[in-house]
């Protein structure tokens, strides 16, 4: 079975390479990000999942079941690999900011006409209800669920905002 695993995984990176228009032998970069030059000589970047270095025998032998994390956070990041320049990410971070706080307004918003409509736990029933106990009860549990969906949106929402930088 082992020859099998390793072909089946050798046709998937030659498949990704000549996806990516590489030109030449893709070489491995990280744990399973390779790199190959194309036609215009540009390096092309592409992950292979399931295929590692290890379990294609250059690396310990154990055929990619270690401890993985520790291999890729001791991997420097390759000379030609694509960087984003401080302003640009500061940019990408602001409108990050943006929208998170937009979402956030409009997430306070909904939060007080649902309470405003929940009333409480007592809001006034409407005709069809008033025949009816328990479709009234089904629609305080159907408000009490939507302020309490608007309650935890808003509580992601402000973890995530206090997580930016």
């Amino acid at each position: 079975m082992g020859s099998f695993a390793i072909a089946s995984e050798a046709v998937t990176l030659a498949e990704k390479a000549k996806e990516s228009g590489c030109v030449s032998k893709p070489q491995p970069v990280q744990e399973t990000l390779y790199r190959c030059s194309t036609e215009s000589g540009a390096f092309s970047y592409f992950n292979v999942p399931g295929v590692s270095a290890e379990s294609r025998g250059g690396g310990t032998g154990n055929s990619g079941t270690g401890n993985s994390r520790s291999k890729t956070a001791s991997t420097p990041t390759p000379a030609g690999f694509p960087k984003v320049d401080a302003e640009t990410q500061k940019g990408r971070d602001d409108m990050r900011r943006k929208v998170l706080a937009d979402e956030l307004a409009a997430e306070e918003k909904l939060l007080a006409e649902a309470r405003t409509t929940f009333a409480s736990g007592a809001p006034i029933p409407l005709p069809e209800e008033q025949a009816s106990a328990g479709k009234y009860r089904e629609r305080i549990a159907r408000l009490r669920q939507s302020v309490q969906l608007h309650e935890r949106n808003i509580e992601a929402l402000k973890k995530e905002l206090s997580n930016t930088r």
